[in-house]
């Protein structure tokens, strides 16, 4: 088969033949990874989701830290009293301090609270990277089995020129046809091959993405065992605004931020009132003891947390106009998203209604013709190319569809472990990935 190929086509056999043989199909050895077994590991073992997970528990740990007394305090010190005055004992002397600071009004159960929205918010946090963590290993599964299905159509069409090649060779051996014709078949077969080798490598940038967006360790030989997802009838786009409105970690998300933001105003309010601190003194001189005891108020005359509250409030601001904004954004996104996967449908329609039967009966007409003289070359070489376009255009678009499914998943927060579980599933076929409460509101 590589007996044809021009010495001037820049391309590496070496690279093609493994390519083709590693990916093309399941090759001996080759582990099969499927995309179930590829979430897993994602969710598992990807390094960001570890990282959400740290950022979790040390939120939680900062509850333990706002639940938390104020320390004790205790001073002590030593001196000698010197008898200046008569009648005074001389002799050792020794001070003893304790103090406890109080924490008064609603300056604890507010340092709480916003340690808890604090939590709130770190999980929710966590909930939106692990969406898009797991939205990354679909996109990228599929993408790869878009390369690989790009070298199927590759192999076929640089089969049917070599076979093309092969009879117009023995039309040229036994002089029915020029040899410029020859010439013309092994130009389209470098090029076929070109477009293979192309479409390998692809394959390949394709696969190290996927490792990449797995994150987790898998073997030097895979082969991506996989299949589209089912064409869905989605509901209408306001159905699955309201969805995304109610469930997507990043509003979710700044919706908590808002509400963390007025717990610090709270806790930034209740810090402006002064917090007294109990003190106990004990003084053992030579002759006689002193015992005191009293309390300690700081006076708020020149800082009144005017700062801090001003902060606070601001933030709040900039957060609730965060959250506007983001809502914006993520259902102009949706909407695209709708549109594209809505588009995509109608050209898979065009193309299964007679598209590929035409481009079929072109190719079909076109080599009779040639056959008979009434053609030459070069039109049979122009249908063979329209073919080939039709059938990668057609795949585009299969994966399109794809794509766009994987937005709108990703959008509406399906969860994508739990889309082929049954378990929970909503109208559209998948799981929302932020569970709600008994009352029907989002955690």
């Amino acid at each position: 088969m590589l007996s044809f190929l021009p010495s001037r086509v820049p391309c590496s056999l070496s690279v093609l033949v493994f390519v083709v043989s590693a990916f093309g199909g399941r090759a001996s050895g080759a582990e099969a990874v499927t995309l179930d077994q590829a979430l897993e590991l994602a969710n598992l073992y990807h390094p960001q989701l570890e990282a959400g997970a740290a950022r979790v528990d040390a939120a939680r740990a900062g509850i333990r830290t706002a639940q938390a007394y104020p320390n004790p305090e205790f001073s002590t010190g030593v001196g000698r009293q010197i008898v200046r005055v008569p009648g005074n004992v001389p002799g050792n002397v020794a001070v003893f301090g304790f103090s406890q600071p109080l924490e008064l009004g609603e300056i604890r159960p507010t340092r709480i609270k916003l340690a808890e929205r604090t939590v709130d918010t770190s999980e929710l946090v966590l909930a939106l990277t692990r969406l898009g963590v797991l939205s990354g290993v679909r996109r990228a599964f599929f993408e790869a089995l878009r390369r690989k299905g790009e070298i199927g159509i590759a192999e076929e069409n640089l089969k049917l020129v070599e076979d093309l090649r092969q009879r117009i060779k023995v039309r040229v051996d036994v002089g029915e046809a020029g040899r410029l014709e020859l010439i013309r078949a092994d130009a389209e077969v470098a090029q076929a091959r070109t477009l293979l080798n192309t479409a390998s490598l692809r394959l390949v940038t394709a696969v190290a993405q996927f490792r990449a967006a797995v994150g987790a360790t898998l073997a030097d030989d895979i082969v991506l065992d996989g299949s589209l997802d089912p064409p869905l009838s989605l509901p209408p786009v306001e159905e699955l605004e309201q969805q995304a409105r109610e469930r997507h970690p990043a509003l979710v998300l700044a919706r908590s931020e808002v509400r963390r933001s007025e717990a610090r105003i709270a806790y930034e309010q209740a810090l402006r009132r002064p917090q007294p601190s109990l003190r106990s003194d004990v003084e053992r001189y030579p002759d006689v003891p002193n015992f005191r005891f009293g309390i300690s108020v700081p006076l708020p005359f020149w800082n009144k947390r005017e700062g801090p509250i001003a902060e606070a409030v601001a933030e709040q601001r900039q957060y609730a106009a965060l959250a506007r904004a983001r809502e914006f954004e993520l259902l102009s996104v949706l909407e695209g998203a709708y549109g594209r996967y809505q588009l995509a449908t109608q050209q898979l329609a065009a193309f299964e209604q007679g598209l590929f039967q035409e481009a079929q009966e072109a190719v079909r007409a076109a080599e009779t013709a040639y056959q008979l003289g009434e053609r030459g070359i070069l039109d049979v070489l122009d249908a063979q190319r329209v073919l080939r376009n039709v059938r990668l255009d057609f795949l585009n678009a299969q994966y399109d569809r794809q794509a766009a499914l994987v937005d709108l998943d990703e959008l509406r927060a399906v969860d994508p472990l739990g889309k082929t579980d049954g378990a929970g599933a909503d109208a559209t076929g998948g799981t929302p990935l932020i569970p709600t409460t008994k009352s029907g509101t989002t955690l």
